[in-house]
């Protein structure tokens, strides 16, 4: 996508007392299904981010023209969760050094990316993962974009609560569950108690 292309922009209202981070980590089902069970994320809605037309559909974004990448907005009370936390979450529940890829899911739309809200989120987002590549966790060097936040889209609503409405099919047991159980084993005390 061409840095002369003027992006559309969208407003999303944050409540008060929230934040907002939108994360793109391949399928929206899998990041869904992970940030909606850390402590202090109040709310998480699957869309999509960063592209060049407005209101895209699912299919449309499937072609992988659209510039949009699969995401989540991700609204958390900075009181209860640190951003940094959130952000190492995300690292580990995806492969972050795939370009455009996340395992079978391959296209632009699938793409490692965070659309930063703020100037301090950018700074955070940038000292983690130059830390990240500096000390080696990954054999290979981290690929997430981090870019300022222009748009977002809901998805269509069948998209929404995907795994916690659909976790018996083949693609949430194959999938999905093997991230969440990844996030229950390594990261255990950031989860929600109910």
């Amino acid at each position: 996508m061409s840095e002369s292309v003027e992006l559309p922009k969208t407003l999303v209202e944050i409540p008060a007392g929230l934040e907002l981070i939108t994360l793109g980590g391949g399928c929206f089902w899998c990041t869904e299904a992970v940030f909606q069970r850390l402590d202090g994320v109040e709310k998480v809605v699957s869309g999509y981010a960063g592209g060049i037309i407005k209101h895209p559909t699912y299919r449309q974004i499937c072609t992988g023209t659209t510039g949009h990448a699969e995401v989540i907005n991700v609204f958390f009370d900075p009181k209860k969760i640190s951003l940094e936390s959130i952000l190492e979450v995300f690292w580990a529940t995806h492969d972050p050094t795939t370009l455009n890829r996340q395992g079978g899911d391959v296209g632009p739309q699938y793409r490692s990316a965070i659309f930063y809200n703020k100037e301090s989120q950018k700074e955070t987002a940038q000292k983690l993962k130059s830390e990240m590549n500096e000390s080696g966790v990954f054999d290979s060097p981290i690929v997430t974009e981090i870019t300022a936040f222009t748009n977002f889209y809901p998805a269509e609503d069948y998209h929404q609560e995907y795994f916690n409405l659909n976790g018996m099919q083949p693609y949430c047991q194959f999938v999905i569950r093997p991230k969440v159980e990844k996030l229950k084993k390594y990261f255990a005390e950031r989860l929600k108690t109910n």
